[in-house]
């Protein structure tokens, strides 16, 4: 990562400081770029929000939380980190601004030693979407946007007409250049091996194509329930918590043309052109779920018709991949949890281990099914993996399907880092790379089609299994390369 040594100094403005997401997320992540000294020499972090808080109440009220979720205050510099931690009451709107601007401008004086036009601000809203757009406003009018970036997080709207809204809200007040979209498995360290995988090596680049690629599957199931969090998930739903965030996301890393350069405008020019060729799901390539018993959990409608569990078909109209499937899977309850991207190789046409048949076309009876795998695991710190079909040995000519491996976090020199500690740095850098733009991003809703408008049937399914039954022709013939086939 690059030495932040030269970054201006910063004030951090963390909304919704209180929540959730900053608890289990972004404080961590801030954390851990103080421990790795990946922080700005100088900053500080003010944590907005509606509740009456000290400074000192906010820094017990971190290290209770960082306690909880690492890393732990025992293993880095918490003095010093404490000591730059600040927290602005009474909420932020148009119509008041509560402490905010008052306590920006106090660091401001601090860290800019009397000159607060040397300090960069970084608005990052870890707060309901409903919010974005009041929010934004806000920075505006009492002259926050001032020298500053702004960060969303996801969903960045809920639909193709809250996107628009919402995106022409932003610009009212921010220029392009200075906004930032978190998706954090854009900062996944296997899910830039994607790019060095393919781009950095013939050997898979030369076959990253339709004529060598049966099928790419890109598969999340989980087995957490949505309890915890139960009113913010029947609000949203698998759909816009997953597919047309991440999971269309990394379809496009995949399906991407390559780019000019690595420089962040080439890379998201061709992951927005690869978007564009995405073909809008129909119902017939989009299967809805909800496990049993989700009726029944405290704070989800009784006439809930929110899915817990989604798969999709989409194809990508260009020359490489045309007709080629891109599998998409995600759900709550199910068997296992995984966050994998797989291309599925074609089976090898003619030669000694597959001859022709009767009608002339390859049988290909002893390649083992799905014996050619590339894989990414894009959880944790990640892991490549390829399978290959070999001889048994001792055998006549028998084979059989081989796994190898490189986990990342064994990778010499290396050192991996969780993505919202990447994403974060990155912000701060100013390196928008992995960060979405609006023209990648209102096409995502376009191509969701039937899997936002409710017309694909919900189909119930048993916690603990893969999902519904139905989900299991969007990939035929091959089958899914985890769980039921």
């Amino acid at each position: 990562m690059t030495d932040p040594g030269d970054t201006p100094p910063t004030v951090f403005v963390l909304f919704g400081a209180s929540g959730d997401l900053a608890a289990r997320l972004v404080l961590p992540a801030f954390f851990r770029l103080a421990q790795e000294k990946l922080l700005p020499p100088s900053w500080q972090l003010i944590g907005s929000g509606r509740r009456k808080l000290s400074d000192d109440d906010f820094r017990a009220h971190v290290r209770e939380k960082l306690d909880e979720f690492g890393p732990a205050t025992d293993d880095g510099p918490w003095d010093d980190f404490a000591a730059r931690l600040h927290f602005a009451s009474d909420g932020f709107s148009v119509d008041d601004p509560g402490q905010l601007v008052d306590k920006v401008a106090q660091a401001e004086q601090e860290l800019g030693e009397g000159d607060p036009s040397t300090v960069q601000r970084v608005h990052y809203l870890g707060v309901p979407p409903t919010a974005f757009g009041p929010t934004t406003d806000a920075l505006g009018a009492h002259g926050l946007a001032d020298r500053s970036r702004v960060v969303y997080e996801k969903p960045f709207g809920t639909s193709l007409e809250s996107f628009r809204e919402l995106d022409e809200a932003v610009h009212r007040v921010y220029d392009e250049a200075y906004v930032y979209r978190i998706d954090h498995f854009l900062g996944k360290e296997a899910t830039q091996q994607l790019r060095a995988l393919r781009f950095a090596n013939g050997l898979f680049g030369t076959s990253w194509d339709r004529h060598h690629v049966a099928a790419v599957q890109i598969d999340v199931p989980e087995t957490l329930d949505v309890a915890d969090r139960a009113e913010f998930y029947d609000a949203t739903g698998a759909v816009l918590d997953m597919l047309v965030t991440h999971l269309f996301q990394v379809a496009a890393e995949i399906a991407m043309e390559p780019p000019t350069s690595l420089a962040s405008d080439d890379i998201a020019q061709a992951r927005a052109d690869a978007v564009k060729a995405f073909r809008p799901l129909t119902t017939d390539d989009v299967v809805r779920g909800r496990f049993d018993g989700y009726l029944d959990i405290d704070d989800v409608a009784d006439d809930s018709d929110t899915e817990t569990f989604v798969a999709a078909r989409m194809f990508v109209d260009t020359d490489r991949w045309r007709d080629v499937p891109f599998l998409m899977r995600t759900g709550k309850m199910m068997a296992e949890s995984h966050q994998k991207v797989s291309l599925v190789m074609r089976d090898p046409q003619g030669g000694p281990y597959c001859p022709a048949g009767e009608d002339g076309n390859p049988a290909c009876a002893d390649i083992p099914p799905r014996g050619n795998v590339i894989r990414f695991d894009l959880s944790g710190d990640g892991e490549l993996s390829l399978s290959m079909n070999i001889e048994l040995p001792g055998s006549q000519s028998e084979l059989t399907t081989q796994w190898t491996s490189i986990p990342l976090h064994d990778v010499r020199g290396g050192d991996p880092l969780p993505p919202y500690v990447r994403l974060i740095h990155d912000i701060l850098l100013g390196d928008r790379t992995l960060f979405t733009r609006p023209d990648g991003l209102e096409e995502v809703w376009e191509a969701a089609g039937a899997a936002l408008d409710g017309s694909a049937p919900l189909h119930s399914y048993e916690p603990g299994s893969w999902g519904p039954r139905e989900a299991l022709r969007l990939a035929e013939p091959i089958g899914w390369t985890l769980g039921d086939q």
